[in-house]
């Protein structure tokens, strides 16, 4: 569980991390799938954990161009939140984390990422990395790496909380250390990481200018 493991920040991605919007972002997905002959059930599980365009971009779909087809499927998303509600105890642990100690570091558009974290009751950070802010997204660690600079801790400090393989994968580039949220996983995934199925497990201590994680 990393007890007793001394942290400089926590860096959370969000969906499927902080929030569940598993069911609206596969509404969306699976609408966009059908209308492009994907096989829907085959698709749907590399949809999570990766920027947009870069979905659209794997599947060399003739006649198709990425950025006007991220776009579209970003605006379905901000119209989009019913049902997106926070991992059960996320809200009480953010707000007992002191704000220049965190960061949301996610693979959605900042926009979105804003409107989701307010549908589901959650406070925006004082920092967050979104998909604008970087050129290459996960699994590539840019996004972490950066996180941590702006936060002015070194990556190898941090915690990550993520919850899809390629997200997992960025933080285990950038060297830092992963906690696997398992709440709104609905397919499979094997991790030799910890996992953590809700907040409410867990409470994170502060102590000057470092964080710790204890078991409730």
């Amino acid at each position: 569980m990393l007890e007793n493991t001394k942290f400089s920040a926590f860096l959370f991605d969000m969906d499927g991390t902080l929030i569940n919007s598993i069911a609206a972002a596969e509404r969306v997905w699976t609408h966009w799938a059908r209308r492009h002959g994907l096989d829907v059930d085959a698709f749907l599980p590399t949809i999570h954990g990766v920027r947009c365009i870069e979905t659209i971009r794997r599947q060399n779909l003739p006649g198709v161009d990425p950025e006007r087809e991220a776009e579209a499927v970003t605006q379905a998303e901000m119209d989009d939140v019913e049902g997106v509600v926070a991992i059960e105890g996320a809200a009480a642990f953010l707000a007992s984390l002191p704000a220049h100690r965190w960061a949301v570091v996610t693979s959605a558009p900042r926009a979105l990422a804003e409107k989701r974290m307010r549908a589901a009751g959650l406070p925006l950070p004082a920092l967050m990395i979104a998909s604008e802010d970087v050129t290459q997204g996960k699994p590539a660690p840019d996004c972490f790496l950066l996180a941590a600079q702006r936060l002015g801790v070194n990556p190898s400090d941090c915690l990550v909380f993520e919850d899809a393989p390629a997200g997992i994968e960025a933080a285990e580039k950038a060297g830092a250390s992963v906690m696997v949220i398992s709440a709104a996983h609905v397919h499979p995934y094997q991790t030799a990481h910890p996992t953590l199925n809700r907040y409410t497990n867990v409470r994170a201590q502060v102590d000057g200018e470092t964080l710790t994680l204890a078991s409730v």
